[in-house]
């Protein structure tokens, strides 16, 4: 009787033992101060200690959790580099829904700007479109908070929601500085990745494929499928257009712009905790005789400067168009225990030439500017005749 008395105490004290560690592991300003020193680290305590006298004394109420996603935010937003981003649980969900090639919003692609968000594009048929927004205008609050100097991974997530609820979205014409309040109804929205056509000019068949992200495992696939079909139809000639295109996944732009370099170096890259490393085309690409022009703007990002440096130092692509938006660097992203992500700048990557295009960007041999005030699309024309004249 008494060892089974003495082991239920002893089960009893365990347990008493284990729960007080794991209050004192999430309260460690309650810790003795010897005990703290020795098991703790001051930083870690420091902060639990600082988030602690802000819900019990702040003279408003403070949601726990909300100021822990905030503190980490903070964090990283102290290593002054706008590319590396702490996500909260719920925008990597958001985030992971834009690489499944589905989200839940209003159907537009939208480039950060010190006043929020500038319309890159506007997806036919979607909500964005039906409510009369137009590539160019900026976005500038959402829900009536503004969103000037708020990353874009958190003011797109503001946007997303789902279907059927409405978001309310200021909307600046920087033209005429109009800015006018919309209601829009969110929706499910399939993101195209590619799509291709043919173009006569000066009596040659062009075909004109365009790719609007490199963020999709497979995107590779789906660009080689129309440029083998507007090949097949005739195409003297190819034009890329990478015009809005933000980027995505590195190895994506390695095998893109193996679809058109058979062999040696694409991209490099090194880093201070990363080697350094060269990617190589893949083989397999379409004949070197088949004329190609690379048309971009300031929206071309990160892999999209990847493909057009690659093609330009190869002296494979006549590049067409505005100034690259000048992303030389490259993330990682780490999933957290918490559920969130960290996408952080790990390594800096170089072109062919050797040249690191941050802030630079790449300027294309030929300009070409599309306004954003007229329907027509003034770029294009000028890329086409750059094109029919490789063609002849």
């Amino acid at each position: 009787m008494n060892a089974v008395r003495t082991a239920t105490l002893a089960l009893a004290w365990a347990l008493l033992a284990l729960s007080a560690g794991l209050w004192l592991g999430g309260h460690p300003e309650s810790l003795p101060g010897p005990l703290r020193d020795a098991f703790v680290d001051d930083q870690h305590a420091v902060r639990a200690e600082l988030i602690k006298s802000i819900e019990d004394n702040f003279f408003r109420p403070i949601d726990g959790d909300e100021l822990e996603q905030r503190s980490l935010k903070g964090i990283v937003r102290t290593l002054d580099d706008r590319f590396s981003n702490y996500l909260t649980p719920h925008e990597a969900d958001q985030f992971e829904q834009g690489l499944s090639g589905k989200f839940e919003g209003v159907g537009m692609s939208v480039e950060e700007d010190p006043r929020g968000l500038k319309v890159l594009s506007v997806f036919d048929g979607s909500p964005a479109e039906k409510a009369g927004i137009h590539k160019g205008e900026l976005i500038t609050a959402v829900n009536g908070s503004s969103i000037a100097g708020v990353d874009s991974n958190v003011s797109t997530t503001r946007i997303k929601g789902q279907p059927g609820t409405t978001v309310k979205l200021e909307v600046v014409t920087p033209r005429t500085k109009r800015t006018r309040e919309l209601d829009v109804e969110r929706a499910e929205i399939d993101v195209p990745v590619a799509d291709s056509r043919i173009v006569e000019r000066d009596g040659s068949r062009l075909g004109v494929v365009r790719l609007f992200t490199f963020a999709q495992d497979g995107t590779h696939g789906q660009l080689r499928r129309h440029v083998e079909r507007v090949l097949g139809r005739g195409a003297d000639g190819v034009l890329l257009d990478l015009r809005g295109n933000g980027g995505g996944l590195l190895q994506e732009a390695v095998l893109v712009a193996s679809i058109f370099i058979e062999d040696g170096v694409v991209v490099s890259t090194d880093g201070r905790a990363k080697p350094e490393r060269e990617f190589e085309a893949e083989g397999d690409a379409i004949s070197e005789d088949v004329p190609l022009v690379v048309l971009v703007d300031g929206g071309s990002a990160s892999a999209s400067e990847i493909v057009t440096g690659a093609l330009r130092d190869r002296g494979r692509a006549t590049i067409v168009g505005t100034r690259t938006f000048g992303k030389g660097v490259f993330q990682e992203v780490e999933e957290l225990s918490n559920g969130g992500v960290l996408d952080l700048t790990v390594g800096r990557y170089y072109l062919p030439g050797g040249e690191n295009i941050s802030d630079e960007g790449i300027r294309p041999a030929v300009r070409a500017r599309d306004k954003p005030r007229t329907d027509r699309d003034e770029a294009l024309p000028v890329a086409l005749e750059v094109l029919a004249r490789k063609t002849r």
